[in-house]
């Protein structure tokens, strides 16, 4: 009779071995053989109607192995469900040589397997402090918003030259020596940029330009850091790239003529609400920044949950046995240089599975299908910019969306996690300790720079 045996070896890390009798794997060898021999197509002779002998002597001892791993594998399987032992991934062989199987010598085997268990895992939320940011909307940034909103519904105009920052400049990037002479074979891009993108002390080199005028530039004299890199990127060049020249060729010079702030323009940005002023305007305005930054203060928090989670939970793994599983688990095989650079980021991901995991389990979160249904039809509408929303959610064809997006089993899948996280972290909110701070954009910015994980 099939025996497992369980020792420890190391940290988490436990000894599997299945010992079966030859009684235990040679009758299920005879059934395949008989199997093998009903469908075997060998030439000479009719399907079904070939020698046992033959079959055993072609075939079987491929057919033993396969029957005796077939076996293991089944005793293993049954062994694990029964302890219901809680691991990671699948078991791995150690030292196993199915080589050695001999079916005209049928004997006991054994097969040995290491086995990573995993931790236990002890969380207080309780204990998490953490810092509410309130951004400070200050007139400087309505003003900029505003501003934005009277351009994205002005006209687009063509003035005869460039007068100033705010042009827009229809160019083709054409790469060429210091004097303009343009070089055989290379870079020529188009592309569309206000006369402000360009270095402050550049930007007179435009005035009075007109189409089909050029200005010769090199690209770290004539943009700062920000723009450059930008424009490097889609020339497909890199930063030790900034010394080259390019002429600039001017196809077209345009200029947006923002919008009037008249009642026109208030229903065009709002169409819901009756606005009739420039103050009920910039207080729609302000009220729309405070609710954007609102629910980023809120998206920083959680991510100031997630790191004292991963970085103040403590937890031991089975180091040697992750490392090999590194190495063997993915469709292609690892070096153990590869799997050692590997496993920190590897690590850090495991441990806010096990965490996640276990404070959705306590907290008996749960995602019911038609969450996932009323995320699919959310996501329609902010697909097309929320204008579906007026219409109602009783839309056959917004049903039926959201219907076929149930039958795509990657796609539900994808949502249950995020549904799930975002369930898990409204519920952490709540319970942790948070102090309010008043923080400006811009220091704000740099918060969200540093933490992103």
């Amino acid at each position: 009779m099939a025996t497992v045996t369980r020792e420890n070896i190391g940290l988490l890390t436990d000894k599997l071995t299945v010992t079966l009798n030859k009684e235990d794997y040679l009758s299920g060898f005879e059934q395949s053989l008989k199997k093998y021999a009903k469908t075997a197509n060998i030439p000479g002779f009719r399907k079904g109607m070939v020698p046992a002998g033959l079959v055993k002597k072609m075939y079987g001892q491929s057919v033993f192995t396969d029957e005796v791993l077939r076996t293991v594998e089944k005793e293993l399987n049954t062994y694990l469900n029964n302890e219901q032992l809680d691991i990671f991934a699948q078991p791995l062989p150690l030292d196993n040589d199915a080589r050695a199987l001999d079916m005209n010598n049928p004997a006991d085997v054994s097969f040995a397997f290491e086995i990573g268990l995993k931790p236990n895992v002890e969380i207080d939320t309780k204990k998490i402090k953490v810092t509410r940011y309130v951004i400070d909307v200050t007139n400087e940034m309505i003003d900029q918003e505003v501003e934005r909103l009277q351009i994205r519904n002005g006209k687009m105009t063509e003035p005869e030259a460039v007068a100033g920052d705010e042009n827009v400049l229809n160019v083709k990037f054409i790469e060429c020596d210091e004097n303009g002479n343009e070089i055989e074979g290379g870079i020529s891009k188009d592309n569309s940029l206000l006369v402000k993108y360009f270095e402050a002390s550049f930007r007179k080199n435009f005035i009075g330009k007109k189409t089909n005028d050029t200005v010769v530039l090199q690209l770290d004299k004539a943009f700062e850091d920000k723009e450059k890199e930008a424009i490097l990127a889609d020339l497909g060049l890199t930063p030790a790239d900034g010394n080259r020249y390019f002429k600039l060729l001017i196809t077209k010079v345009g200029l947006v003529e923002k919008a009037e702030m008249n009642a026109e323009f208030f229903a065009a940005v709002y169409p819901n609400n009756e606005i009739t002023t420039a103050e009920d305007f910039r207080a729609e305005v302000k009220k729309e920044i405070e609710n954007y930054y609102a629910q980023q203060a809120r998206n920083q928090i959680h991510d100031q949950i997630y790191h004292h989670l991963v970085d103040h939970t403590n937890m031991e793994f089975p180091e040697s046995f992750l490392k090999r599983w590194l190495q063997t688990g993915g469709e292609k095989q690892k070096t153990a240089e590869e799997a050692e650079q590997e496993y920190p980021t590897f690590i850090n991901q495991l441990k806010w599975t096990l965490v996640s995991s276990k404070l959705v389990a306590d907290n008996k979160i749960e995602v019911h299908p038609d969450d996932i249904r009323e995320f699919a039809k959310q996501q329609l509408f902010s697909y097309m910019g929320g204008q579906l929303g007026a219409l109602g959610d009783n839309q056959q064809w917004v049903d039926d969306y959201a219907n076929r997006m149930m039958q795509d089993r990657k796609y539900v899948e994808e949502s249950y996690h995020r549904i799930s996280t975002e369930k898990l972290f409204g519920l952490l909110e709540s319970q942790v300790t948070a102090k309010e701070e008043s923080i400006s954009a811009e220091a704000f910015a740099e918060k969200l720079h540093h933490h992103h994980h």
